[in-house]
């Protein structure tokens, strides 16, 4: 059984890590706060100090980090991984960044005898937790094959996709449509609201037709209760629609809806509320339409 290293423990990658040692996989954590690293290692994982260290005591190390630059760094940077590099370690990455960070580290890791997957996810917190996670794959297909097995620990659904980087532009397509459902439902919501129909009834009319979508299945339910808190953080969505319009523009492609969208979750960062869920978008409509689906709480 593949001896496994996960680095970067928030909100899915204490879920996933957590499967995976439930799965039997011996597991070694590093992370920058204790807490997460304090919680596995009494589930039995081993705790490493470094990034480097970690990669040093395993077959395959997984990072789930923020954005670009922290996985470049956790990758690239002293005491990270390449120096923990040996022969026949593979490097998953879990987390959303840009395509073109993708294959540079892939190139650079490559060249330390490194073989490389770039393997976001998608799903959330509940996706996460219960192992249901979608996992979208590039980098080599031998690769992929090794590390099936501890991705089948994590989620229902596992694609590869293609070379590296095709699992970041999967993601990012992933997100363009995220984040259309998510302004979609938060429009439909207050458009109900203000024009005199019970949003509960709308939701349970148009859930079985057309519209039904992941989205207005999960949901909706959250927000009735006037719970907002994540899931899937809103600041998170506004820098995955970062990386959607910079790759966007990299190759000359149109996306108008979509750079709408990033303007209204650019826009709940700036109010204050980015670190609640990626469906409270919905204060964002609410402001613009001077209604609120609830008037008495609104996280």
């Amino acid at each position: 059984m593949l001896t496994v290293g996960y680095i970067g423990l928030g909100i899915m990658g204490k879920s996933i890590a957590r499967n995976i040692l439930k799965a039997g996989f011996p597991l070694v954590v590093h992370n920058r706060s204790r807490g997460a690293v304090d919680e596995l290692v009494a589930e039995g994982a081993r705790e490493a100090l470094t990034p480097a260290e970690v990669a040093s005591q395993v077959e395959v190390v997984f990072t789930n980090l923020p954005d670009s630059p922290d996985v470049e760094l956790v990758a690239l940077g002293p005491h990270g991984i390449i120096e923990g590099a040996h022969k026949g370690l593979i490097f998953v990455d879990n987390s959303t960044i840009k395509p073109a960070s993708a294959r540079l580290i892939a190139g650079k890791l490559g060249g330390e005898g490194i073989a490389c997957l770039d393997a976001p996810v998608s799903g959330g917190d509940i996706g996460a937790r219960n192992a249901t996670l979608s996992i979208m794959v590039g980098g080599p297909e031998e690769a992929f094959e090794k590390v099936m097995p501890v991705f089948q620990a994590m989620g229902k659904t596992v694609t590869h996709v293609g070379e590296a980087g095709a699992g970041q532009i999967t993601k990012a397509a992933n997100q363009i449509m995220t984040a259309a459902q998510m302004v979609a439902m938060g429009e439909l919501l207050i458009f109900a609201k203000k024009a005199g129909a019970d949003p509960h009834k709308v939701i349970e009319a148009i859930r079985g037709g057309a519209a039904q979508c992941w989205a207005l299945d999960i949901k909706p339910p959250r927000l009735f209760a006037g719970n907002r808190l994540p899931g899937f953080k809103a600041y998170m969505q506004s820098k995955d629609l970062g990386i959607v319009m910079d790759t966007a523009r990299q190759y000359g492609v149109p996306l108008p809806s979509a750079a709408v969208h990033a303007q209204l979750f650019s826009a709940m960062v700036q109010m204050g509320i980015g670190e609640l869920d990626n469906s409270a978008v919905i204060a964002v409509i609410e402001e613009l339409a001077g209604i609120r689906l609830l008037e008495e709480n609104r996280g």
